[in-house]
């Protein structure tokens, strides 16, 4: 490694630090006003507080890592010109590729990082942040656990046996609900393709009814729709229920599977799926963007606030695109890989088209 490559490492990563502990500390400072009062309202101890932005810290750092490595590659290359030292460089015959290239490595190791961090620290994380909430400060019951990729919930009535749970749409997928007695006896089993909940209420539909006699055989009814007396709301169940950004890639992955093997629409989760790994790359693409638009500006001069908001700029427009084009691989309106990749690809071009009109 050249003195000149340590000299870029150097000084990128001095940026970079200090841009994602600013970016991450100023999420964190919003957060907490936006939340104090929901903790003050439940008498939430110092502890609680503190450990949910503790367990909350590595969701952040995940979401700021793209923007950070962005204004970073932006700030070195633009300081770098300021200080003419990108005029020196091609005096002496350096090849602003190769003046580059660091960075671009720096910023495919972080785009690893953000992968790993997303799959194993992430999900865990997550769900410390829901229990902390709902079940330490709001003081809700836990009663069920989301085991082998499905809901086992203890309700008032019985237990019931759930594939999956939209929160989105408060409906219920792959119902089984067993009713028991006093003597923990099986006395009524539901089974049900899935619920609605509509007006208050849960209807089911294409229902199984399986009623259990002392001293004789089963009955059964189906049933083609039926209001269910169920106690508990859609709310409820969302204690239960992982969201995609409490599972990894391969867990999510699996869950997937499982739910098409029952044969239900997996849309949602599979563009959620498809956007963990263009998330975690997008670092690469938004680091090559960045210091295309600042060896630009060198040629034709830039201040480093420009550069700030530019990158600014930059950042919120792909977190725009994303965010839209993952709604519309949500509701099925693009193939969920290409919803996923939208944002990538479109930025992509651009982040190529911005790097090969810099004169080396």
């Amino acid at each position: 490694m050249s003195i000149l490559d340590r000299y870029i490492i150097k000084e990128f990563t001095r940026i970079f630090l200090l841009i994602v502990l600013s970016l991450a500390g100023l999420y964190l400072i919003v957060d907490f006003f936006e939340r104090i009062r929901m903790f003050l309202s439940n008498d939430a101890t110092l502890y609680q507080i503190l450990s949910y932005f503790f367990f909350e810290f590595p969701m952040i750092l995940s979401l700021m890592l793209p923007v950070s490595v962005l204004l970073a590659s932006l700030l070195t290359f633009a300081i770098l010109s300021k200080n003419s030292e990108i005029i020196a460089m091609k005096a002496n015959g350096v090849s602003l590729y190769k003046t580059s290239r660091p960075v671009i490595i720096i910023s495919i190791v972080l785009c690893i990082f953000s992968f790993l961090l997303n799959e194993f620290i992430t999900p865990y994380t997550n769900q410390k942040t829901k229990h902390i909430k709902l079940i330490e400060v709001q003081k809700r019951e836990q009663v069920g656990v989301f085991k082998q990729n499905q809901i086992w919930f203890k309700g008032k009535d019985g237990i019931y046996n759930f594939n999956m749970f939209d929160p989105k749409t408060g409906t219920l997928k792959g119902i089984k609900i067993n009713y028991l007695d006093r003597g923990m006896k099986l006395t009524e089993r539901i089974d049900a393709r899935k619920a609605e909940w509509k007006d208050g209420k849960w209807v089911f539909h294409d229902l199984l009814i399986t009623k259990f006699s002392p001293g004789s055989l089963p009955s059964l009814e189906r049933v083609k729709s039926r209001i269910i007396n169920l106690p508990e709301k859609p709310s409820d169940f969302m204690i239960v229920q992982k969201d995609t950004g409490e599972m990894g890639y391969f867990e999510l992955r699996k869950y997937i599977k499982n739910i098409q093997v029952e044969g239900y629409d997996a849309t949602q989760y599979m563009a959620d799926m498809h956007g963990k790994i263009a998330f975690s790359l997008v670092g690469i693409i938004l680091a090559v963007m960045g210091i295309s638009f600042s060896l630009l500006k060198s040629e034709r001069g830039g201040g480093i606030s420009r550069s700030i908001a530019v990158g600014i700029i930059i950042g919120f427009s792909y977190w725009i695109v994303y965010a839209f084009s993952l709604s519309l691989g949500h509701s099925g309106t693009l193939p969920p890989l290409l919803a996923a990749w939208a944002a990538n690809i479109l930025f992509g071009i651009g982040a190529v088209v911005m790097f090969s009109r810099v004169k080396t």
